[in-house]
């Protein structure tokens, strides 16, 4: 890897407004350029919105959902790539040949290719099929890129294989806090009267948003993927409302030892720009660690428990 100049974003998507939502992509697109940014990361399912598709029918949910990558999102992104020599991800709903629908992240490469990652543990809509397989990809900018979506992170196994797959990069797209955890010390809503007073009292937001139902619980874990696996990880994340949870923004960069090099504390739409320093992956004490390893130590993390559920069941307590 080189070194490269990385940005990531958070932004308030449109329910079902792709036409509002790709703007916002195409405005932050067009800043980073100008910033001589070359990878770009975008939220989860921000093309489409996200929290809203629990309460649709199959008919709406299949009408939000595109191929990949004839879709016109697609299509969309490999435009604004080609055209700004950019890297560009961002999240939507997939239907593949065979009518089944994907919490799908596309990545759109300037020398037209593209990369894309199927979410495997998914639970917002009971029509998503989980993805079967780690994506990790090579760019035209001499980097090695890796792609979990939100829940994805949670699980570590997961960042090990997309590390031990050669990813030097992981774009981290979310689509969290404030969410109602069933879990007493996770995450829960953010107080919606403190939001809408943004304006006139924003350190209250921002302690709101920073506390333990927003950034403070990610900084529980999320560090640790970076640090362990010696990868730069680009955080992106929707902010404020989503349909009745408020998104709590933080987009973040990290380094391979899991330090904050650039995150945003806007109360709204923001990116934020780094440059990765690829001379610290070599001796970065995840990739050391990796070394180390003793894979024939490792069987049990092959086989099932018994106690195994599908992720939406554990996700909402059910």
């Amino acid at each position: 890897m080189r070194d490269i100049r990385a940005a990531t974003t958070q932004f308030q998507h449109a329910a079902g407004d792709k036409a509002y939502n790709l703007g916002r992509i195409r405005h932050f697109v067009e800043q980073a350029a100008k910033e001589k940014v070359e990878i770009i990361a975008f939220p989860e399912m921000c093309i489409t919105g996200y929290w809203h598709t629990r309460k649709l029918d199959r008919d709406a949910f299949a009408a939000l959902a595109e191929p990949v990558p004839d879709g016109p999102s697609t299509r969309a992104l490999l435009e604004l790539s080609r055209a700004h020599a950019m890297t560009i991800g961002a999240g939507l709903v997939e239907r593949d040949e065979g009518g089944r629908f994907y919490n799908a992240y596309i990545v759109a490469m300037p020398d037209g290719t593209w990369a894309l990652h199927r979410k495997l543990h998914v639970f917002v809509s009971e029509f998503l099929t989980p993805g079967d397989r780690y994506t990790v990809f090579d760019t035209p900018h001499g980097c090695r890129v890796g792609v979990l979506i939100c829940y994805d992170n949670n699980i570590v196994e997961n960042a090990r294989a997309t590390a031990l797959a050669g990813a030097e990069i992981l774009l981290a797209p979310h689509q969290t806090g404030g969410c109602n955890s069933v879990s007493p010390r996770g995450m829960k809503p953010i107080d919606r009267a403190i939001w809408d007073r943004r304006g006139e009292d924003p350190a209250a937001c921002e302690a709101e948003l920073c506390g333990p139902k927003g950034r403070a619980w990610l900084m529980r874990w999320l560090p640790s993927r970076a640090h362990d696996n010696g990868m730069f990880l680009l955080f992106s994340n929707g902010i404020g409302v989503d349909d009745d949870e408020i998104r709590t923004g933080n987009a973040m960069i990290l380094d391979p030892y899991g330090e904050i090099v650039a995150e945003s504390r806007a109360l709204g739409d923001d990116m934020v720009v780094a440059d990765l320093d690829a001379s610290l992956l070599p001796t970065s004490s995840g990739r050391r660690w990796l070394r180390a390893r003793r894979p024939e130590l490792y069987d049990a993390l092959t086989k099932r428990t018994g106690q195994e559920i599908e992720t939406r069941r554990v996700r909402f307590g059910k």
